[in-house]
């Protein structure tokens, strides 16, 4: 079916423009009579992205879910939600997305139905989380937990972007820096050194080789990430394995994967939080949590505790024998389990590591700033003693 954009008017002579999925102009006319418009003049949209292809921005779902709370909650039918939502989205793709689901559920599907027909917009997770809001009838609740949560995920997301950036940027610095000095200044001094007709020091010849190799094989140094980084992907690819232990890898290697590891669990425990609030069983909350977490040494752990569960441990128990949660935590789970009140335990276990993930990322970053200083400072500082040491030496001769 393709997109239209459409002018109409109502019985009372109201004119109204929007967008409809139809399969021709004679069935978008139908499908506008059916609504209680005549059609005056429609258009397919052209140059529109294909809804199948492409993942929908987190911040476009932040502003569906906002706003078809805010409708739902003011008494607005899903159906008329859908349609104010279809035609003021900004984003082409979610349009269509929109339209499709407004015709999905015109044909008698439900809302979670209709989500579930598009996977690069809307995940297991929020299918699940919006069937188990039809089925209690507490759908209002439902979206104003999808809106926190993907708010939270995109401020987690902000700062694990913040660790990775910064010390990318000021490493691309230093790099950038060794380069011209390599390239550029170091060889503009080999003619002068090597005039002075002296022993040259070994620190010296050490500069002078480096320079050499930057100068006539500086497109291998350039040519050598992105070829590690393909063999690395095939690598993947022809042994699927290997990635349990780089996701392993991820976690163990300092001082990034202790953040990481907080930054996964504490998204793990905030989804399970709003799912098990919403009335979902908690295996099959750990189960949707599971493929949330996008690391399979933490799926792996999961997975054991689905089958502790199974196998008639509790919750607590469970997770404590995985050893992927400190004992702080696990308290916090034991707590809300004795207490029934687990989704709030776990939503205080994701306060817990969101608060320690802010504290480590500004240490790690403290941390970079004289790191970086030094490894600079120390490249200068070995040129200009290169560079300065045959002069010195001469001096030294002269006064003697």
């Amino acid at each position: 079916m393709a997109l239209y954009s459409y002018k109409a008017i109502d019985s009372a002579g109201k004119s109204a423009k929007g967008l409809q999925d139809a399969a021709n102009l004679i069935d978008l006319e139908q499908r506008l009579k059916r609504a209680g418009l005549d059609l005056i003049s429609g258009k397919e949209e052209e140059n529109r992205a294909s809804f199948g292809s492409s993942k929908i921005k987190r911040t476009d779902l932040i502003t569906f879910f906002f706003n078809l709370e805010q409708l739902v909650r003011a008494g607005v039918p899903l159906l008329e939600c859908l349609g104010d939502l279809r035609d003021t989205m900004e984003e082409a793709t979610f349009r269509e997305i929109i339209a499709s689901m407004v015709e999905s559920i015109e044909s008698g599907k439900k809302l979670s139905q209709a989500m579930a027909e598009h996977p690069n917009a809307f995940d297991k997770i929020t299918v699940s989380l919006t069937r188990a809001g039809e089925d209690s009838g507490r759908l209002v609740e439902v979206f104003a937990h999808l809106t926190e949560s993907l708010k939270w995920q995109d401020e987690m997301a902000s700062q694990t972007k913040t660790m990775m950036i910064y010390p990318a940027f000021v490493g691309t610095v230093v790099l950038a820096i060794t380069f011209f000095l390599m390239i550029y200044l170091v060889p503009q001094l080999v003619s002068f050194i090597k005039g002075m007709g002296q022993d040259i020091p070994i620190q010296t010849r050490m500069l002078l080789a480096t320079s050499s190799f930057f100068v006539h094989y500086w497109y291998v140094l350039l040519l050598t990430p992105p070829v590690l980084f393909g063999t690395y992907k095939v690598a993947l690819i022809s042994n699927p394995g290997l990635q349990y232990h780089v996701d392993n890898l991820k976690l163990h290697i300092w001082p990034t994967g202790p953040i990481l590891r907080k930054i996964i669990l504490a998204r793990f425990a905030n989804t399970f939080a709003m799912m098990y609030s919403s009335g979902i069983t908690i295996l099959d909350c750990i189960a949707n949590s599971r493929d949330l977490v996008n690391n399979q040494v933490i799926a792996n752990s999961l997975q054991n505790v689905m089958r502790e569960i199974e196998a008639g441990k509790n919750l607590t128990q469970s997770f404590q024998q995985t050893g992927i949660f400190p004992p702080l935590v696990v308290r916090m789970l034991k707590v809300g389990e004795a207490t029934g009140q687990l989704d709030q335990a776990l939503l205080n276990v994701s306060y817990f590591y969101d608060r320690d993930v802010k504290d480590s990322i500004k240490k790690v970053q403290a941390l970079i700033e004289p790191t970086m200083t030094i490894v600079l400072g120390a490249l200068l500082g070995w040129v200009m003693l290169s560079v300065l040491s045959p002069i010195y030496d001469i001096i030294s001769k002269v006064k003697m």
